[in-house]
């Protein structure tokens, strides 16, 4: 499956962004997702993720309250809604297909990535 991610850009402190990501190529609602987080000099990590129903979800204890993932299997979409964004959110975002129906904290059990969209954060 093939993702596109879209929606970053440059927002003040305490504002809001939606990013979304577009599946093509793969049967869609098969795969858990999850939306993820890199800084140069680190790792990726995990921010959100959700089942292939829908009905599952988690989060990254730094964007508890703040963030939320949903999904469109009509549509091949998930999307990840960002509010009371913090300087330190500032990142590039990437949309990854699980390898499974379920999501995971680990970038390592995702099969496909999105390019990743630029999220930045002024204080």
């Amino acid at each position: 499956v093939q993702l596109q991610a879209s929606g970053g850009g440059l927002v003040q402190a305490g504002g809001s962004l939606r990013l979304s990501c577009a599946a093509s190529g793969g049967t869609f609602s098969r795969y858990g997702m999850g939306w993820f987080r890199q800084v140069p000099g680190k790792e990726r990590e995990f921010v959100a993720g959700i089942n292939w129903s829908g009905r599952m979800t988690g989060y990254a204890d730094f964007v508890k309250g703040r963030f939320t993932i949903s999904r469109d299997n009509a549509k091949n979409t998930v999307t990840l809604q960002m509010n009371s964004l913090k300087p330190e959110d500032t990142a590039v975002y990437y949309c990854g297909a699980a390898l499974s129906g379920s999501y995971y904290s680990s970038s390592y059990e995702y099969r496909s990535w999105g390019q990743g969209t630029l999220v930045t954060v002024s204080s």
